[in-house]
């Protein structure tokens, strides 16, 4: 009688060795790990000259990143100058979108999570990939530094 591609799957997988994991490799901290949260949207200014701004925090144990915390605070024009940075720094790296412009009710709460989200998914994208980690030039400074300004960035 032959064997089912069930039961041939089952016996193929029921030779491997399971080994069970330690409490230390069940809740140690990962041998690499990289947390990035974008939050705490603060609106600053009048009329014209409102803006938001955002909490950058970051923990990692990455080396390409100086710190292993950090807090910055951005507002959406400075991602706008860091992904046209990455896209000349990394021609052979496609750099994912930011939260479109927003010309009406931009500062309603509705429109400000909104782009927080969308903001916090591209730094976790960008921040995550190796070949940024390790060739860009601006990358940690921007998740990571406080005193981090675009006009004495040159590129």
């Amino acid at each position: 009688m032959a064997s089912s591609p069930t039961q041939k799957h089952f016996e193929a997988t029921s030779r491997l060795q399971m080994k069970e994991q330690t409490i230390d490799e069940m809740y140690g901290v990962p041998e690499n790990f990289l947390e990035i949260e974008v939050k705490n949207p603060q609106t600053h200014g009048f009329g014209r000259k409102m803006f938001t701004d955002y909490e950058i925090v970051c923990r990692t144990n990455i080396p390409a990143f100086k710190l292993k915390t950090s807090l910055v605070r951005r507002r959406y024009s400075d991602f706008e100058w860091f992904r046209d940075v990455l896209e000349r720094e990394s021609s052979r790296v496609n750099i994912p979108p930011l939260p479109g412009k927003v010309f009406t009710n931009r500062f309603t709460d509705e429109v400000i999570e909104a782009r927080r989200e969308g903001l916090e998914r591209f730094l976790q994208i960008v921040a995550g990939h190796p070949l940024l980690q390790t060739g860009s030039k601006v990358l940690s400074a921007f998740i990571q530094d406080p005193n981090f300004n675009r006009e004495s960035y040159h590129y």
